[in-house]
């Protein structure tokens, strides 16, 4: 049996720039739009959750009656709107990203979509209940 002898072939290092190995990559628009958003909703966040939990504490004592009162005010009730958005929005933000990072399959487009319309349902349900309670004779 005859020996085949192969000639290595050196490979000149890479002299494109950073910007020309990264073409073809995919877009970095969305990326940087998904950050700020989810650091903005977070800062955001901030506020309206001492709120929340500085209300319940005030109003841990009360009754049904005293909370309904309470949250058919505008303010109030504006507020638990605004939290309940602004709180599902970042839960989707946050939850996208951990199924990009951790699921590798075919089904990565469908968990995000379970995500995010799991998260409006949500979303859905607790404005339509605050709504109820605030609308209500």
């Amino acid at each position: 049996m005859a020996r085949r002898y192969t000639r290595t072939r050196k490979v000149a290092p890479d002299s494109r720039s950073a910007s020309a190995r990264a073409a073809g990559l995919g877009t970095s628009e969305t990326g940087v739009h998904h950050w700020w958003a989810q650091r903005a909703s977070a800062v955001a966040l901030i506020p309206l959750t001492l709120w929340f939990v500085a209300s319940l504490i005030v109003h841990a004592s009360g009754d049904y009656a005293t909370t309904t009162a309470w949250v058919r005010s505008l303010p109030v009730a504006t507020l638990l709107i605004l939290l309940q958005g602004v709180l599902f929005y970042h839960t989707a933000l946050g939850l996208q990203v951990i199924v990009e990072d951790y699921v590798h399959s075919p089904l990565k487009f469908a968990a995000i979509m379970v995500v995010r319309f799991g998260c409006l349902a949500l979303t859905v349900i607790g404005v339509v209940a605050v709504l109820y309670i605030a609308l209500a004779s």
